[in-house]
């Protein structure tokens, strides 16, 4: 019988899943994954869950990429008849992808419960599809797992019972701690590209609200070349990126995406991190790296109120590269534990079997 069944179809979720699925395994709870081929390019897929030791999924749904309704739709029909071959007695989702609200919508309609890792999150920004994917799912959940004392906060303010929310801390910083190390030992990214630590910033854009709108994205482009003039800017573009590069490409040193361990020691080497990735700014703070998110808003609002992160609506070549300049030249600030002992994985693990093994009944 499958306790759980673990949906994830994105890169930040196989990373999550790497240390609750460690966890899982370590108490004997019985799991299998689907993956809903969300992200299916072989280089930020396959190789994510051989160097994070994910055990290979069991379901492979192959959906890949679409517009939002079409893509969750058929996630949706897919994950379903999962669950009713199957029959788990949970569906555990990560975040906030399309994948993780298909998902919680075929376990609710189908009732099984739902747990939510990384719950609680709000950029209070409803334009963004992330966020009304975290919103629902949040609010169809049986057991959610925030990160942090502002998320359990936000799901309080919507008026979810506190029963249901369990402050366990984030399992990025859990992978964080774990594959450091291994980085260091494994990764032969800064010999391949010829880069000396601190002598690069790194940048990653991937949001479709940024990609997908022409004026941002040249926004964004120019700013990153006009840094390009002062520093190397490492680019890992994801595919659908590449074609609208223009002459940006000639600025920047673009490369393919990487694997999870090459993207520990970019980060971790760099001098800056720009990105419009929630789970980028957080790893960027891990390893003690400065960081500007190219949006108007974060879900991570702690990191801007410790001054390790900065926002940078792209709405214009100039306010992006005054952002860029300002936080090339400021002191590091106080590093300060914001998200938990390195333990969360372990702690949900327990949660979990708990509820599995006749606890208390959520």
């Amino acid at each position: 019988m499958i306790q759980v069944l673990t949906v994830v179809g994105a890169r930040p979720q196989f990373i999550k899943a790497s240390a609750v699925s460690k966890a899982f395994a370590a108490r004997n709870i019985s799991e299998a994954i689907v993956h809903t081929g969300q992200h299916y390019d072989s280089n930020m897929s396959d190789v994510f869950f051989q160097e994070l030791e994910i055990p290979a999924p069991e379901f492979h749904l192959g959906i890949g990429s679409g517009p939002h309704g079409q893509q969750t739709g058929r996630m949706l029909e897919a994950i379903e008849k999962v669950i009713l071959d199957h029959k788990p007695a949970r569906v555990l989702v990560y975040g906030d992808t399309n994948s993780t609200l298909a998902a919680a919508l075929a376990a609710a309609k189908l009732h099984v419960k739902i747990l939510h890792v990384e719950a609680g999150l709000r950029s209070f920004n409803r334009l963004m599809p992330e966020e009304v994917n975290r919103v629902l799912t949040d609010h169809l959940s049986d057991m959610l797992f925030a990160p942090t004392q502002a998320a359990v906060d936000n799901l309080r303010h919507e008026g979810i019972a506190d029963s249901h929310v369990f402050m366990t801390g984030d399992v990025m910083y859990d992978v964080a701690l774990y594959f450091a190390k291994r980085a260091d030992e494994q990764s032969t990214v800064l010999r391949d590209l010829n880069l000396e630590p601190k002598k690069y910033v790194l940048a990653t854009i991937h949001r479709a609200e940024n990609t997908d709108d022409p004026a941002r994205l040249q926004a964004i482009l120019g700013a990153l070349s006009e840094l390009a003039n002062h520093v190397q800017v490492i680019f890992p573009a994801h595919p659908r990126t590449v074609s609208l590069l223009g002459k940006a490409a000639d600025k920047l040193t673009v490369i393919e995406p990487v694997g999870y361990l090459d993207m520990v020691q970019l980060e971790r080497h760099s001098r800056l991190v720009i990105t419009d990735s929630g789970g980028v700014q957080k790893e960027a703070f891990f390893h003690q790296i400065p960081c500007v998110t190219v949006r108007g808003e974060t879900e991570w609002v702690e990191l801007v109120a410790a001054g390790w992160n900065r926002l940078a609506p792209p709405d214009s070549e100039v306010g992006i590269s005054s952002v860029l300049r300002a936080a090339l030249d400021a002191p590091l600030p106080e590093h300060t534990n914001l998200y938990g002992t390195g333990h969360a994985a372990e702690e949900i693990a327990d949660l979990v079997a708990k509820s599995l093994g006749g606890g208390a009944q959520l």
